[in-house]
């Protein structure tokens, strides 16, 4: 007699099952399956092609009715149940339907989290998990209009694209700062936006959504920044959650999904579940990999032969029309593991394989995916890659060639072969001037031919044919890359920043094809530097590629405690500040109180949990941060000037404090300190620092280039000021030109030693023109950069920083 095999659910894992069934034991089982939809079992990786129109529901039916006629399988459509008797070894079905079995399979798959936002049942809110919901989607799509997709991740950008391809205008709503985060770095995930922006979608991401707007009907989209989206539809694509509570009302054990054991085996030895209902050994999986290998050990086990799930090594696919993407593994950032990366900038190529032991652990592969089955292969295989080690990335068709020379393919190239696009300059044009004007760097050849001057994304090719044509007299090292990252200088970076509009890190990596995946600690904070000053407004400045002091803005000391630093504008304070720092030097029993050389108050010994409440007492003192740790402005010293000395000629203390409000928050290549003195006297030390000011009868001696550090430097006179208002204008454009010229890090004095004085002089000083440009080009930055950190951190941001991780739930996984 037939054993009874009742099954709840009709997707993908448990068609697997049955097929695998079947082919090993046909007769063996009397199945009758509950299906909560109204259809026969289909292919749901299918359903974005659907409602993009490029298949219909007819062309994805994996089991159409006949199959189960012919398998002798009773299928109830439209029948989800809603009670498991486990004495009875019974189900009940919502139409009243009882069905005794002799094994139970759960595979009621996941249902779609919706955030629990203002507005999420209106009408026109809809998820993206079946058949139903792709029906709701092409039916708006037929009345036209705006949609917004909540999340970034597959099933969102599937939604998306399906919903632009049938006409819809689109806005993709994103929390992460990159697309589908957990399947990729943040390099494939600028590309993968880049692609969608390309396709006439808008993706916003670190956008946190407040509400769905709407009365009758949804009519728009609130952020929490006050941002406004009008939008007909809105879809919900920001996770999923396994569908356990039949299981957990039929007292089987439930963590996060219904708990099974390597053969699929609830703890009723009678019930088993599959699919993404599952958990297993502590993951739930979404993708169908895993689920059609549970399928296989599920079906083994029903037959009696021997079997165990081991869990699932996955890889991800994304199912967009022209857009080549695959991931697999694990492949973040680690002491003990290695990358190696290969960008096309051109081609908009992007290949990432993180390797441990010699062994692959993770691969990310855009724009060229035909490798990742080779390359998951040998993931999974735990293959040694030392044989192969040079040519790995290249892919399976160049295993057992030699590597690459570049050099001796640019020798190659005849010489009407185009180097430089930008300027229309050949090989020929290049080596001949090599050779007739004996040249012997990349600035003589930029000078001579405009090859590289321009965008610079062909330095590389002109630095080859500068080794080709010079052999071993080519001497590189006058140009130092910024790391290891790059063969770019900071000059070359920066230029092709503002030649090639690039506006965040990922782009800037991908487009200057960086060797690494996402950098290292000498490349992102000096790139997240160079896109905060050169698009103010446009680039959101990337707090995790800065130093521990900028990220929590105060500076951290040798026992780990924090000093904290009001700002004191010009050095000048008052009874109330000086309260404020003794209360909160008492309340949060702070050890140590300096006065610092910068005329400031110094907290120190300051826990980092302690710092949010030690920074919201000094605000509501009217204090704002110091700045003590950035490179940026820290100080303007002054001395009491005209007001209270008998030598004094001018107020440089109203000076100092005009300059500090003026400028605050300007973020630098390195430290700025400031000092105004009121007399050639020099109380406040103006002549040893980067940018000083010496009152004198006739005006403000203004200096510039001072070091008194690890190097000790007097200034240098740039010029003479007749009005408080004329310093300051040259002040500001003189910060302006080394914002703009500084590389990362490199003090004032050593930025003026490298471009010369004379190239700063006729900037700021002999063209009036220059330094109003500079002086604008200040001030407008500045309207973004006079938000003191010390509130925003109050008021929530990056909370996470200062909190125990206890206090912060786990992101839901992958799904």
């Amino acid at each position: 007699m037939a054993e009874k095999l009742v099954i709840i659910g009709n997707g993908m894992a448990p068609g697997r099952m049955l097929e695998e069934l079947f082919d090993a034991a046909p007769g063996r089982f009397d199945v009758t399956i509950f299906n909560a939809e109204p259809r026969v079992n289909y292919n749901r990786l299918m359903l974005s092609p659907v409602l993009s129109g490029e298949k219909t529901y007819e062309e994805i039916i994996t089991h159409g009715d006949d199959w189960y006629e012919a398998n002798n399988v009773t299928l109830h459509k439209s029948s989800p149940v809603t009670l498991i008797d486990r004495d009875a070894r019974t189900v009940l079905s919502t139409n009243g339907i009882v069905a005794h079995y002799d094994h139970l399979v759960i595979a009621t798959g996941s249902s779609p989290f919706v955030p629990p936002m203002p507005g999420h049942q209106l009408p026109g809110v809809v998820t993206y998990r079946d058949l139903d919901d792709v029906d709701k989607m092409v039916a708006a799509c037929e009345r036209g209009g705006k949609a917004v997709v909540l999340g970034g991740g597959l099933l969102g950008l599937e939604a998306a694209a399906g919903l632009r391809m049938r006409g819809m205008d689109v806005t993709v709503l994103h929390l992460a700062p990159t697309l589908m985060e957990r399947q990729l770095d943040p390099a494939a995930g600028y590309l993968l936006e880049k692609a969608f922006v390309e396709r006439g979608i808008t993706v916003i991401t670190r956008a946190n959504t407040k509400e769905v707007l709407g009365t009758d009907k949804v009519e728009g989209v609130l952020l929490d920044d006050g941002t406004i989206i009008p939008a007909d539809l809105m879809v919900m694509a920001v996770g999923i959650r396994p569908s356990s509570g039949l299981a957990k009302a039929a007292g089987i054990a439930v963590n996060r999904g219904i708990v099974v054991d390597d053969q699929m085996r609830t703890d009723d030895p009678a019930i088993y579940a599959l699919g993404e209902c599952a958990e297993h050994r502590g993951m739930c999986y979404g993708l169908v990999a895993p689920l059609y290998e549970q399928g296989q050990i599920l079906a083994k086990t029903l037959i009696g032969h021997e079997a165990s799930y081991q869990g699932s090594v996955t890889s991800t696919k994304l199912k967009v029309t022209g857009i080549d993407l695959f991931s697999a593994g694990d492949f973040g950032e680690g002491e003990d593991r290695e990358e190696i990366v290969l960008r096309d900038a051109t081609a908009g190529v992007y290949k990432r394989l993180v390797l441990k032991d010699d062994k692959i652990i993770g691969a990310v592969l855009y724009g060229e995916t035909g490798d990742g089955p080779w390359f998951f292969d040998m993931l999974r295989r735990q293959t040694d890659t030392r044989q192969m080690r040079e040519t790995l990335i290249f892919g399976q068709a160049y295993q057992g060639g030699s590597p690459l020379d570049p050099m001796a393919a640019v020798a190659a190239l005849p010489d009407e072969a185009e180097i430089c696009g930008c300027n229309g300059v050949c090989k020929g044009k290049i080596t001949a001037a090599i050779t007739s004007k004996s040249l012997t760097n990349l600035d003589g050849v930029r000078a001579h031919t405009k090859a590289s001057a321009s965008c610079g994304s062909c330095t590389g090719l002109v630095e080859q044919l500068l080794h080709a044509t010079l052999g071993d007299a080519y001497n590189p090292a006058a140009v130092q890359p910024m790391c290891g990252c790059t063969e770019y200088g900071h000059d070359d970076v920066r230029r092709m920043i503002i030649a090639k509009n690039l506006k965040s890190i990922p782009q800037v990596m991908q487009e200057l094809e960086w060797k690494t995946s996402c950098g290292c600690a000498k490349c992102r904070p000096a790139l997240n530097y160079y896109l905060v000053a050169d698009w103010p407004g446009e680039y959101e400045d990337d707090g995790q590629s800065r130093f521990i002091n900028e990220r929590v803005h105060a500076n951290i000391q040798k026992d780990g405690t924090y000093s904290v630093v009001p700002r004191m504008w010009g050095g000048m304070t008052n009874p109330s500040e000086l309260r404020a720092i003794a209360d909160v030097a008492d309340k949060f029993k702070i050890p140590a109180v300096k006065v610092t050389g910068g005329q400031r108050i110094d907290l120190l010994g300051v826990k980092k949990e302690d710092l949010p409440g030690v920074w919201a007492d000094l605000n509501a003192a009217g204090m704002v941060s110091g700045a003590a740790y950035a490179k940026g402005l820290r100080t303007v010293k002054t001395c009491v000037g005209s007001d209270w000395c008998r030598f004094g000629t001018q107020d440089s203390t109203g000076l100092g404090i005009r300059l500090e409000k003026f400028m605050w928050g300007a973020w630098t290549p390195a430290k700025l300190k400031l000092a105004v003195s009121g007399c050639p006297r020099n109380c406040a030390e103006a002549t040893c620092k980067d940018i000083g000011v010496v009152c004198v009868d006739s005006g403000y001696d203004i200096h510039f280039a001072g070091a008194a550090g690890l190097d000790i430097k007097g200034t240098e006179v740039l010029c003479h000021a007749d009005t408080e208002d004329e310093a300051l204008e040259i002040i500001v454009a003189l910060t302006q030109l080394y914002r703009e010229q500084g590389r990362y890090l490199e003090r004032i004095y050593k930025w003026a030693k490298r471009v010369g004085s004379p190239s700063i002089k006729a900037n700021i000083v002999e063209d009036l023109t220059k330094r109003r440009h500079y002086y604008d080009r200040f001030v407008y930055s500045q309207t973004f950069a006079q938000v003191d950190p010390w509130e925003e951190r109050v008021n929530g941001k990056d909370a996470h920083e200062f909190a125990a991780m206890a206090e912060f739930g786990l992101p839901m996984a992958a799904e």
